[in-house]
C-alpha cells in the first residue's frame, strides 16, 4: 500500500490530504477488506476528475479503475462531498471576512450536451437547443455552491426553485434571505415556492434595449456561467448523462467537480485572513 510512483499533477497535497480525509474514512484504514490505500483511491478520483479521462482509462500505477469507480459511488452514498463542500464554503467565507453562511444565493440553470450512454436520462432544452440533461445550481453570492440536482433538460427552471430552495435553507440553517434569478424563473409558482422557504426571489431583468452581451448585477458568481475547458466539460457532462449512476449520484459527480478547486484553496487560506 506505500506509494512508490512518480505523482502525477492531480495527486493530492499532504496538507490537502490532511482536510479531506476525515471527510472520506468510512473504515479503518487498516480494515481487512481495504486492498488499496484510501490516498491512492482518491488520487484515482482526481485524476479521472481532472483530465476529463473515461473510468476505464486510468493509469496502471493507480488503483483499478473498478475499485475507484465502487469506492466514489460509496463516497457519494454516505453523503462524503456534500459534507466537505459545506465545510469548505464555511472556511472559505470566513477567510474572505464574512459570514460562514450566506445570507443571499444566486440560482441557475446549466444545459449538458447528451451523450450516447444518455439513454431515456436525455431531453430537449428548447431554449438552449441541446438535447441532454440540465443542472440546477445555487451558489452564494462568492460562488460557493450550496445546492444541485439534475434533471432532463426539458424540466422547466421554475419548476425547480422549490427543491432548490429547500436544500439552500437545510445546508445553511435558514440563513438565506434572497435569491437572485433570471428571466427564466419569472411567474407566481417560482416566487411561492421560494416564499414557502423564507427566500425572497429577485428576478433580474435585461434591459429592454439590449443588444448583443450585456453583463446583468448579481447574475455572474454562478460558476457554471464560466466557461471550462473542454476536459472539465467532458467530466460534467459524463457525470450528468452516465445512466450508470442515476439522477441523485449524478448531482454527487457534479459536486465532486465543483468541489474539488476548493480544496487547494482553502488550503491555501491564511488563518490571519479570518473574521
Amino acid at each position: 500500500m506505500e506509494n512508490r510512483r512518480k505523482p502525477y499533477p492531480s495527486d493530492v497535497s499532504d496538507e490537502e490530504w490532511s482536510l479531506v480525509v476525515p471527510y472520506l474514512t468510512l473504515q479503518r484504514e487498516d480494515a481487512g477488506q481495504r486492498e488499496h490505500s484510501l490516498r491512492e483511491v482518491f488520487n484515482g478520483l482526481r485524476y479521472i476528475v481532472k483530465t476529463g479521462a473515461p473510468w476505464r482509462w486510468m493509469p496502471n500505477d493507480l488503483p483499478p479503475w473498478a475499485a475507484v469507480y465502487q469506492q466514489t459511488q460509496r463516497w457519494m452514498a454516505a453523503g462524503c462531498f456534500e459534507a466537505l463542500i459545506d465545510d469548505l464554503r464555511a472556511v472559505l467565507r470566513l477567510a474572505a471576512g464574512r459570514a460562514a453562511e450566506p445570507s443571499a444565493a444566486i440560482i441557475d440553470s446549466r444545459t449538458l450536451r447528451s451523450t450516447p450512454e444518455s439513454g431515456e436520462r436525455a431531453g430537449y432544452d428548447g431554449a438552449k437547443r441541446k438535447k441532454g440533461s440540465k443542472l440546477h445550481i445555487a451558489v452564494d453570492t462568492l460562488g460557493h455552491l450550496l445546492a444541485l440536482h439534475v434533471t432532463p433538460a426539458s424540466a422547466e427552471d421554475r419548476g425547480q426553485v422549490e427543491q432548490l430552495a429547500r436544500t439552500i435553507q437545510a445546508v445553511t440553517d435558514e440563513s438565506v434571505e434572497i435569491a437572485w434569478v433570471d428571466q427564466g424563473y419569472t411567474g407566481e409558482r417560482a416566487r411561492q415556492a421560494a416564499d414557502k422557504h423564507g427566500i425572497d426571489l429577485k428576478v433580474v431583468k435585461l434591459p429592454e434595449t439590449k443588444r448583443g452581451f450585456v453583463l446583468l448585477p448579481r447574475r455572474w458568481a454562478e460558476p457554471a456561467k464560466k466557461v471550462p475547458r473542454a476536459k472539465h466539460v467532458e467530466s460534467r457532462r459524463r457525470g450528468a448523462n452516465d445512466p450508470s449512476l442515476g439522477p441523485h449520484a449524478s448531482a454527487g459527480w457534479s459536486r465532486i467537480t465543483k468541489g474539488m478547486p476548493k480544496l487547494s484553496l482553502a488550503c491555501t487560506s491564511s488563518p490571519s485572513q479570518h473574521s
